[in-house]
This record gives C-alpha cells, sequence and structure tokens, in this order.
C-alpha cells in the first residue's frame, strides 16, 4: 500500500513539475525578457500565437462592465474567465480593464434611481474582485477626463474636490481588490502636456489619500502617429514627477509597412527606456482583429509585418 502511494505521490509531482516547466517555458517565449511586462489583449479567444510575443494579459472588452452584465443581474464572465485562467496559467500578469467607465455602461444603468446606480456599481465592483482576485492590475476609471459614467452624481458627483466620483470609485476598489496595483487610464495625454497636467490634478487626489499605484496612458495611433518625441518625453516626465509608476495601456500605430516602422522604431524607445514606465500593453496586433485597421503587427497569414520584426530584434539586442 504505501508503495502503491509513493508511486502515485511521485507521478503527481512528476505532473506538477511539468505543468510548471511548461507554464515557465510559455512565459520566456515571450519577446521582452526582463523586469518590464510588454502584454496585448485578448477578445474572443486566446491567439495561437500570444506567447510567442507578449506576457501580460488585458482583455479588449470582456470586463467591461456592458459586456458582463448587459442584462441586469444576468452576468455572463466566459471570456473574461478564458483570458484570466490563460495568464495565471502561465505566468503572465493580468489587467482587469475596466470598473468605472461612462462607455460600455450596461443601457439599463441610466434609468435606475440613484441610490439603484449606487447599489449596483457597488456589486459590480464587489463582483469583480472576488472572482479575479489575483489581477495584478486594475483599470478603476477609465477615462475620467473623456467619458464620465452616467451614474457618477450617486456615487459622489463632483464634490468637494471636483472628482469626489473618481475618489469613491477607487475607495471601493481597494476593498474589493485589496492585492491589485490601481490604476486611472486616460487617451489625449501623451501628445498634450497640458491635458497631462489635468491628469496630474486627479492623480494627486488620489495618491494623497492613498489610493492609487500607477498611472495608465493610453497611446492610441490618433496621439501616437503624429507626436514628437518631444512631447513624448515631457509628458512621461510630468507624470513620473507624483513618483508613481506610469504603464502604457493600450499602445498602437498606424500606416503601410514602412510608415509603421518607422513610427515604431522612433517612438516605442522612447516608452520602453523610460525608467518610470513598467510595462507596455498593445492594443491588438492580428490583421483583421485589431480596431483601428492598419495597426496590426502579424498578417493574417502569420508573416510579421516589418515594425514587428524590428520589435523582435530591439528587445533581443
Amino acid at each position: 500500500m504505501k508503495s502503491r502511494w509513493f508511486k502515485i505521490a511521485g507521478t503527481l509531482a512528476l505532473v506538477g513539475a511539468l505543468l510548471t516547466s511548461v507554464a515557465a517555458e510559455s512565459a520566456q517565449a515571450s519577446m521582452a525578457k526582463g523586469s518590464k511586462f510588454l502584454g496585448n489583449v485578448i477578445g474572443g479567444s486566446v491567439p495561437s500565437s500570444f506567447s510567442t510575443y507578449w506576457n501580460q494579459v488585458t482583455p479588449e472588452n470582456s470586463t467591461k462592465w456592458e459586456s458582463v452584465e448587459g442584462t441586469r443581474n444576468s452576468m455572463n464572465w466566459s471570456q473574461a474567465d478564458a483570458a484570466y485562467n490563460f495568464a495565471n496559467n502561465n505566468g503572465y500578469s493580468f489587467k482587469f480593464h475596466t470598473l468605472v467607465w461612462g462607455n460600455q455602461e450596461p443601457g439599463w444603468v441610466k434609468g435606475l434611481s440613484a441610490a439603484e446606480q449606487k447599489a449596483e456599481v457597488t456589486q459590480w465592483i464587489q463582483q469583480a474582485g472576488q472572482r479575479y482576485s489575483k489581477a495584478a492590475m486594475v483599470d478603476v476609471v477609465n477615462e475620467p477626463l473623456h467619458a464620465k459614467p452616467s451614474y457618477r452624481n450617486a456615487i459622489g458627483g463632483d464634490g468637494s474636490t471636483g472628482w469626489d466620483w473618481v475618489i469613491w470609485s477607487f475607495q471601493e476598489a481597494r476593498k474589493a481588490f485589496p492585492n491589485s496595483k490601481l490604476l486611472l487610464n486616460d487617451y489625449g495625454i501623451i501628445g498634450d502636456p497640458n491635458a497631462a497636467d489635468q491628469y496630474v490634478k486627479i492623480i494627486n487626489i488620489l495618491k494623497s489619500r492613498g489610493l492609487i499605484d500607477g498611472i495608465g496612458i493610453q497611446c492610441h495611433y490618433f496621439n501616437m502617429d503624429t507626436v514628437s518625441t518631444g512631447t513624448m518625453n515631457t509628458v512621461l516626465n510630468k507624470l513620473s514627477a507624483t513618483g508613481l509608476p506610469i504603464y502604457v495601456s493600450e499602445l498602437d500605430m498606424t500606416g503601410d509597412d514602412n510608415t509603421q516602422l518607422a513610427r515604431y522604431k522612433e517612438k516605442f524607445p522612447v516608452l520602453w527606456n523610460h525608467p518610470n514606465v513598467k510595462g507596455i500593453t498593445i492594443w491588438g496586433y492580428i490583421q483583421g482583429q485589431t480596431w483601428q485597421s492598419g495597426s496590426h503587427l502579424l498578417n493574417t497569414n502569420g508573416t510579421e509585418r516589418p515594425a514587428l520584426q524590428w520589435l523582435r530584434s530591439y528587445l533581443e539586442g
């Protein structure tokens, strides 16, 4: 009996070691090898080539409130679970995107009373925290400068700080996600020092209350294609002056092969080499599966565009 038990124990140990080895190999297969991550989004399913290139996961849409609870009290976590489990099984950090946002909020929430709105968004945050407790990062509020939620008055409104609804959101997120880094996230920052100043005001309000752990900056093509490297550095230094780390959250650049390559070669190193940037998440990479045409890095036939070839060489070097 004892001998048989040892055989079973030995087999289980071997299986565990093999699984650990597979996860480690998968994690090492990505392009980024050092302390900074280079991630990407996962949409409806996990691309077979994901681990070849990336080592951080952000769901593209599946952790947005509308996607989960399009019908009140009917929760659909299936795609979010798939992305979360893939990240955990491969040792990749997972970011929950996003808890409070004026876009892609459930249509039904607008018609509720203020008390009902507050109860519903509180429940949403709590359920997300219970289900994704191992999330490394959370975009707590998305686009506060551009897309305020319809229910913001129910959770504090502008209040005495001008951003009481944001403070409330982070307070609730801190309770629901005690082990995750809490981030603010917005676009239009990397190309506009004045917008960066506005953004810093919100960040410092949160920082003074111990509620924020990092700064998210979307770097979409409509900013990145034309921004100068000088402006990029100015903005990154303004954000760094808060003392908080920066996470580039939604990077993409467009153009034909040569144009996109030139843009990546000029601008990606500014982000990657900045000492306060802790990681970069590119927003899609497969042709026909990115939100903006011309931003893809991998063609449908599996060949790499020149920008991706350069990126791989750059990171290896």
